[in-house]
Formats: C-alpha cells, sequence, structure tokens
C-alpha cells in the first residue's frame, strides 16, 4: 500500500494560498469535455527494442514433480479448529492486570497541538480528509479541488520564472507553516520529490484538470486527453472458444506455493521507542520517547504505522521453512522498504533489496523465487520513468540493473534483456506453465512521469501479448505475478482498461493473476466485458508481510494444479496464514497459524471465475458470511474497524472490480442487491440502471468501430 505523503504535502500545501490569491485556469465547457474521443493508434517507441529479437525462456525452470500434497479439507468434511481470536481474547482478558508498554491494550487518544489558527484552517479545508484519502486511495471532491490548487500553483510558480531552488523552499515552507507534517518529513519531501514533479510539469502541456483527473481518477472527471487515450493492438487472430473450466480432479499431482508480498523491512525498528508518533512511519528512535507506555513499540511489531522488524522477519521466514517444507516455488510481489518515503536514498534501497535477497535464498535454499516489482523499491517512491528518460539523474537504471543482478540467482539468464529494459520477465516453469512478470508501476497513477505519455511505458503491454499469444500457440497455460492490483484505483484507468482487455482475449491462456500492494487478503473477478454475467478470470491479492497498519503480518500458500494429463493449472485452494500480533507481543513469543482456507471457508466447490462470482454475490445477502469474509480481509485484527453499508459496498466492488475507475460499469447489480437487501427505495432504481446498461452494452459492443466510454 502506497504511503502518498509525497502528494499530500505537495500538493495540499498549498490549498490555503489556493483561496486568497490562485490564479485561475479557465475551464472547457462540458460539451467541450464531453466532445466525441478520438484514440491515439498504439505505435512503438522509436527506440530499437524488437519483442521478437530478444531471447525466451524455452526451457522448463523446475524439475519434473509428480507430489501430491495434502490439501485442505474441502467444504463438505467437517474438521476442528481452534478459534484462536476467542482464546487470545480470553488470555488477555485474564492478565489484563499485568498490562506492559508492549501489550498495546488500547489507541491512545493523541492530544491537539495545533495552533488555533492551524484548526481553525484544517476545519475548513479539511487537509486531514484529503490527506487520509490520498493515502488510501480514496478519493472525493474535496482531495480533486486540493489537487488543482496545488497543481496550478505549481504550474504559476514555474512560468512565474521561479527557479527550482525557491520551489522547493516555498513547498518546505508552506509544509512546515501549515504543519502539515514534521520539519524533517517537509524538508525530506520537498527536497526529494520537488525535483522530479518540477521537471514534469516544465515538460508537460496539460492543465491542473487533466493533471488531477490523471492523479485522481473519477472523483476529478473523465478530462479528455489524447496522451492518455490510446488502444492496444492484438494480433489480427481468431479468439479460441471459450469452454467452461472443469473442477481439477482430486489426489491429482499439485505444486505447493508460498506468496509473500509487502514486507517492508524496517532494518531501523526500535522495540520501545514511540509508535504513535504523528509521521507516515514511527516505531524508530528517531521518532523519540513514548508519552505514555501503551505508545511504546512492541518487541514484535506494532498495529500502528511501523513496519517490520528484522526479528519478526526472521522469525517468520523460519517458520514457514519448518511447517512448509515441501514448497515448489515462491511468488515474491515486492515492496521491500520501509515507509520513510520521505528519509531514503537509492543507496539504501539497494541495501534492503540485497539484504532481503541474501536473505531469502538463505532461508529458502534450492527453492525457485519469481519476484515483481514493487512501487516502494524506487527512491523516490513511485517514480519510475520509461526507457526513454536516460538521463544520468532521472534514469532508473540504477534500481533495473540491480534487480538483473540479485534475481539472477532464481531465474534463467534470458530474462535479463527485458529486466533491465522494465522490470518484467517470463519464464516457462513446467513444459505447458509459464509464469510472467509484469511491472505494474506503468500502470501507477502516481508515477509523475506518467504525465508526460502513458501510452503502453517500455513497451510492456504489446510485449505481455507476444508472451500470452506465443503460450497460447504453445498450448502452454500461464500465471501473471505483479504488484499493483489492475483494478486498483492506484492503477491508470487507460492501462488498466487495455490490460483488462488482453485478459479477456487470453482467457483460455492466463488461469490465475497474483497482485499485492493493499496489504489486505481479498481477490478481483473479471468480466466478459459484453456479457458482465460471465466470469472470466481471477486475481488473487496477497495479504502483507508487514502489520503496517492495523493488520496481523501474514502470508498465503496455494495449491496449483500440477503435473498431469488433465491439469488445467488453476488454483486447487489456498490458506492463509497469520501471527497474532497483540499475543506475540504480550507472551514474547510469535505463532503462527492457519487463518482459513477458501474452500473450507467460504463452501466453495472450487476456485473458477464462476466459484469466486457466486461467493461474491452470496455475501451481499449474508451478513453472516460476510462478517467472516471481512475478518479475513483484514487477517483476524483485533484493532479492525468495523463496516457500516458503505464500507460493504466498497468492499464487494473492489472484489468485482478488475479494470479500474470502472465500479459505475461492474458495480451496479452488487449495490443493487445490497439496497434491495437494506430494503432501500434505490434498488428499483439500480436495478433498471443495470439492466438498461448492460443491455444497451450487449448491443453496442457488437457495432464495428464503436467505442463506448466507460467513465
Amino acid at each position: 500500500m502506497s504511503n502518498n505523503v509525497k502528494i499530500a504535502c505537495i500538493l495540499l500545501l498549498f490549498y490555503l494560498n489556493f483561496l486568497s490569491a490562485t490564479p485561475v485556469i479557465s475551464s472547457e465547457s462540458k460539451s467541450q469535455k464531453r466532445r466525441t474521443r478520438t484514440t491515439v493508434a498504439w505505435k512503438q517507441p522509436e527506440d530499437n527494442w524488437n519483442i521478437t529479437d530478444i531471447p525466451r525462456s524455452i526451457l522448463p525452470h523446475l524439475p519434473s514433480k509428480s507430489t501430491i500434497h495434502t490439501l485442505p479439507a474441502p467444504a463438505n468434511i467437517v474438521y476442528k479448529t481452534l478459534d484462536n481470536d476467542e482464546k487470545v481474547l480470553e488470555r488477555l482478558h485474564e492478565i489484563k492486570n499485568n498490562e506492559t508498554a508492549r501489550t498495546l491494550w488500547s489507541k491512545a487518544e493523541t492530544d491537539n497541538h495545533y495552533s488555533p489558527f492551524f484548526d481553525k484552517a484544517l476545519k475548513l479545508m479539511n487537509l486531514k480528509q484529503v490527506a487520509f484519502e490520498i493515502e488510501n486511495s480514496v478519493m472525493s471532491k474535496m482531495s480533486c479541488t486540493a489537487c488543482k490548487a496545488g497543481a496550478t500553483l505549481l504550474q504559476h510558480y514555474i512560468k512565474s520564472g521561479k527557479s527550482k531552488e525557491e520551489i522547493i523552499k516555498t513547498i518546505f515552507q508552506y509544509c512546515t507553516n501549515l504543519q502539515i507534517q514534521s520539519s524533517r518529513v517537509c524538508e525530506g519531501v520537498s527536497s526529494l520529490f520537488g525535483n522530479e514533479v518540477i521537471y514534469v510539469l516544465k515538460r508537460t502541456n496539460l492543465g491542473a484538470d487533466e493533471i488531477c483527473s490523471f492523479i485522481i481518477g473519477d472523483a476529478c472527471g473523465d478530462i479528455y486527453n489524447p496522451y492518455h487515450e490510446w488502444e492496444i493492438e492484438l494480433p489480427a487472430i481468431t479468439k479460441p472458444t471459450p469452454h467452461e473450466l472443469p473442477i481439477p480432479k482430486e489426489n491429482a499431482p499439485s505444486f505447493k506455493v508460498l506468496h509473500l508480498s509487502d514486507t517492508h523491512y524496517d532494518p531501523y525498528y526500535a522495540e520501545g521507542s514511540n509508535a504513535d508518533c504523528s509521521e507516515p512511519l514511527c516505531c524508530r528512535i528517531t521518532n523519540g520517547r513514548p508519552r505514555h507506555v501503551n505508545a511504546a513499540a512492541g518487541k514484535w511489531g506494532d498495529y500502528r504505522k511501523c513496519d517490520m522488524p528484522k526479528r519478526t522477519l526472521d522469525h517468520m521466514y523460519k517458520h514457514i521453512a519448518e511447517v512448509h517444507p515441501d514448497i515448489d516455488y515462491i511468488l515474491w510481489t515486492g515492496d521491500l522498504p520501509p515507509h520513510d518515503i520521505w528519509n531514503q536514498t537509492k543507496e539504501e534501497n539497494l541495501k534492503v533489496l540485497k539484504e532481503t535477497v541474501k536473505q531469502m535464498a538463505e532461508v529458502f535454499p534450492g527453492i525457485p523465487i519469481f519476484p515483481a516489482l514493487g512501487n516502494h523499491e524506487s527512491a523516490p517512491v513511485n517514480s519510475f520513468p520509461p526507457p526513454y528518460v536516460q538521463q544520468v539523474d532521472s534514469s532508473i537504471a540504477w534500481l533495473y540493473d540491480a534487480l538483473a543482478e540479485e534475481w539472477q540467482k532464481w531465474l534463467p539468464p534470458s530474462v535479463s534483456y527485458t529486466i533491465k529494459r522494465g522490470a518484467f520477465y517470463s519464464v516457462l516453469v513446467r513444459p505447458g506453465f509459464r509464469i510472467i512478470s509484469i511491472n505494474m508501476n506503468y500502470c501507477n497513477n502516481k508515477n509523475w512521469w506518467l504525465l508526460l505519455n502513458s501510452t503502453d511505458p517500455a513497451t510492456q503491454l504489446q510485449w505481455i501479448i507476444y508472451e500470452l499469444q506465443s503460450a497460447e500457440f504453445s498450448n502452454e497455460k500461464v500465471h501473471i505475478i505483479g504488484h499493483i492490483p489492475p483494478g486498483h484505483p492506484d492503477c491508470l484507468k487507460i492501462w488498466s482498461r487495455n490490460y483488462y482487455k488482453i485478459i479477456q482475449r487470453y482467457e483460455s491462456t492466463v488461469t490465475a493473476q497474483f497482485f499485492g500492494h493493499t496489504h489486505f487478503d481479498e481477490f478481483e473477478v473479471f468480466y466478459d466485458t459484453e456479457d458482465v454475467s460471465r466470469p472470466t478470470n481471477i486475481a488473487y491479492i496477497g495479504p502483507s508481510v508487514t502489520p503496517y497498519y492495523d493488520l496481523n503480518p501474514g502470508y498465503r500458500i496455494y495449491y496449483i494444479d500440477g503435473d498431469h494429463d488433465a491439469t488445467t493449472r488453476l488454483v486447487v485452494d489456498h490458506e492463509t496464514w497469520i501471527m497474532n500480533l497483540k499475543e506475540a507481543n504480550l507472551y514474547d513469543f510469535p505463532i503462527y497459524y492457519k487463518l482459513y482456507s477458501a474452500r473450507n471457508a467460504y463452501n466453495l466447490k472450487a476456485l473458477r471465475p464462476t466459484d469466486w462470482d457466486e461467493y461474491t454475490l452470496s455475501l451481499t445477502d449474508d451478513q453472516d458470511k460476510f462478517d467472516q469474509y471481512f475478518k479475513h480481509y483484514w487477517k483476524a485484527s483485533p484493532v479492525r474497524p468495523s463496516c457500516d453499508a458503505d464500507c460493504r459496498k466498497r468492499i464487494l466492488c473492489d472484489a468485482k472490480s478488475g479494470r479500474s475507475h470502472d465500479r459505475k460499469f461492474f458495480c451496479a447489480e452488487v449495490e443493487a442487491k445490497l439496497d434491495s437487501s437494506n430494503g432501500s427505495w434505490r434498488s428499483w432504481i439500480y436495478r433498471g440502471i443495470s439492466f438498461s446498461f448492460n443491455a444497451l452494452y450487449s448491443v453496442t459492443a457488437k457495432i464495428p468501430g464503436y467505442v463506448m466510454s466507460f467513465g
């Protein structure tokens, strides 16, 4: 989960000035904004990179195995498990009087140290709400207004001739004077992100409306811009007729796969330090002494804004190696550095990369690991310039070259070409089975470089098509791994739309997708855009290793249909394991346990897209089922919030939305069912809109050359 403090500080700090002295940029009329769209035909960048010339992985990377793993018991078999949450609470109540600084019984109220002037300013502008929305990728008109204010003023300063140093100094002054963050965070954000933002804004011809529509998404309107309206080109090869997926055979060979994501290892975590600080990352000596006993950082981690201590990471990996010695391979979907994004350097992030790779290689010797790049690996965070940016101080080669060197411990030599170009690769795992790792930072709307041109950065999507078409010709099944889920609001709408189109075309080839980033335990179902009642694919979103924030540390185990004549290469089952952080700090010893297995907990016949679709719909009218899913979503965190009707809609819409910023299209049925179950008058309207919209799309989608907007 990206901590987007940089945007909150750079864009929001100008909001006060905007109210009194903002030079207004005139807006186009609604009719002009909503004029008929034209798409920019995708053209391969003129960088002499020929997809067909690069080496491909054509030899199986894993040795032949016919292991029949013991899968979790299916739903029709009753077995008893310890309700760990209830036991933990019981034990906690028994010894409540022996509370220590590491117990973290409750969150203490934070004292308000703001000046009266700033209190009034916050009430007027609600900057805290805006910062929360940006950090959690849940945007409203408030965030849009703040974004436009900041972008307008930055562009005004640039056009008025202010130097880079003057602008960065001004950013720092506003940040500290408005107490948006501490002085050191303001200084770090100003210097670390200011250079990049100013560089990009000097070279873009976009106005504030276009910039904020790009960054914020739907809450800022669907503003037309030709640089961000493009369509990927698919081969003129007939799509194979999709067939209903069979249920994988029971007691057949399988692969046991470990999924680790969002480790966010913090080498400076300090037990007993202040865990209740006002900065984006706490639990360090530099955060000072805790103001009271319950504000002290726990020995094994903390539910507040603190990342993973080394001792906890070591203990988790040791536990995995002992409890799961039969792992066949590992998926590692990124985000290694901690959340101190104002204080990072390239050297520090490379050090974290090398230390974590070394640790993984030592703890899991001989086990193939397939990594994907997260958005936190760069310095500054989210900064991933496309290959055409080659200036020494801006190029991303420092990171991609290091990845190629570190990842070669587990990957075949042929993949170094694409890793150095764009941190993506393709590996043949077994005959007929391939893994493709993609760089989701090229869909990241916090990646400012994409403001210059978001058209298929690094030619990655066209490369994916080439790999999938080759796999289709070879009768291979493919798993795709990445970091940011394609349906998440952090993924650019136009990139996500094109990716969704690719998955729909190759639905018979891609049998599963695996992502991270959100830190929650969840999934996304993909649908046929010509018949949204037909699910076509499934993306699994693995839980985070880090507890940041309000979460228990966790990991995922998958059982993949293995090598046999009738293999589907589907996920047969998966289970999530967690450590109860409160209990670990209380008893000074972490205990990991299986939270649930999908087939048993959710009573699923199998884990096909149709099964996940039916399960998602069942959550709309069964409160007990939803409460169970919500508990798993938060990894059974004892400090998880309650979930009202709007929260329930958001979570279920997330599960239905594999394409970002298209919730109106995919969520009508879920919202109608929820409103109907709540007895709302809106259910009648939603049902009518859902039926009319889907009927209209089913007709217009068949008209040659007709493009329908999903704004």
